[in-house]
């Protein structure tokens, strides 16, 4: 059975006889008959009493009202089919840590919506490492994170850098007095992200150059939670540049020495996208989007 045979079917019913209804879809008389006889021997039921007037058989009678659905349910298949082929529908799966998923995704999802209506997201936040296992796992189509430490698997195309600060609340010692040195912030407690923060393994050897050991060292995930936890205490937040602060959480002026960390879209090396798919449209509107 093919769409054909249907519409042949459907005309014949419509114009009421074979003559008028092969007119209409410009075939030879002959051809509709072999259609409509194909149709028969498909469905093992015969569709038209025999003879010059068309009359349907009990069973046609019952296949004429379905035909329309049937023709419909064909056409939408269709469409459903050249659409995916063509990467206009789907589902993306995109990972990233939180601060890079506030930055960005927002102004990238209205793009992206207006350029492929069709399409849903799934957005993951967690950190570089969990983004990774999920990468491996398949889960992901791509992540904004971190380069993994063993980056021999992936592709990391970076986008910007990211920068390790600390804050405190606006009443604190240290941001009253303008400016501090990095001693005098271990006289206080620290607020940290944890062991999969992007930045804990710098900020962790980067504490190993000194002696002296913070009075208390707390640790917190997401780091979004560390300028409310810091806000009206003594303790001081170690966050990324990216972090939203609230009305009364500034930033201390001390020096830290500490390298830029890049941010980045990662993939698996074995992913490949066609320019014009989804995955691929939306890494280039993130990168517009971080360019302006």
């Amino acid at each position: 059975m093919d769409l054909k045979e249907l519409v042949a079917f459907q005309t014949i019913v419509q114009e009421k006889t074979f003559s008028r209804a092969a007119e209409k879809l410009n075939y030879a008389q002959s051809t509709i008959t072999n259609q409509i006889q194909r149709l028969e021997k498909e469905l093992g039921i015969q569709l038209f009493k025999r003879g010059w007037d068309v009359q349907l058989t009990p069973a046609g009678q019952i296949f004429a009202a379905e035909v329309d659905h049937l023709i419909r349910h064909w056409n939408d298949t269709a469409e459903l089919a050249r659409s995916l082929q063509q990467e206009q529908i789907g589902t993306l799966r995109i990972g990233g840590i939180e601060s890079a998923i506030h930055r960005i995704m927002p102004n990238a999802m209205r793009q992206l919506q207006q350029d492929r209506p069709r399409m849903t997201c799934e957005i993951t936040t967690s950190s570089t490492d969990r983004l990774v296992e999920e990468l491996w796992s398949d889960r992901l189509d791509f992540a904004i994170c971190g380069c993994p430490a063993d980056a021999s698997a992936f592709y990391f195309d970076p986008l910007y850098e990211e920068k390790t600060i600390l804050v405190a609340d606006h009443n604190h010692p240290l941001c009253q007095s303008g400016s501090a040195s990095f001693n005098d912030v271990l006289g206080y407690p620290l607020i940290a992200g944890g062991p999969t923060c992007l930045y804990h393994l710098q900020f962790s050897r980067y504490l190993s150059r000194y002696q002296t050991s913070p009075s208390l060292m707390h640790s917190v995930t997401p780091i979004s939670l560390i300028p409310p936890m810091v806000k009206h205490t003594s303790a001081i937040g170690v966050v990324l540049e990216s972090t939203p602060l609230l009305s009364g959480i500034q930033q201390i002026d001390v020096e830290l020495e500490l390298s830029f960390i890049p941010v980045g879209i990662l993939q698996l090396r074995q992913a490949h996208y066609s320019k014009q798919s989804p995955a691929n449209l939306l890494q280039e509107i993130i990168k517009e989007h971080i360019k302006g």
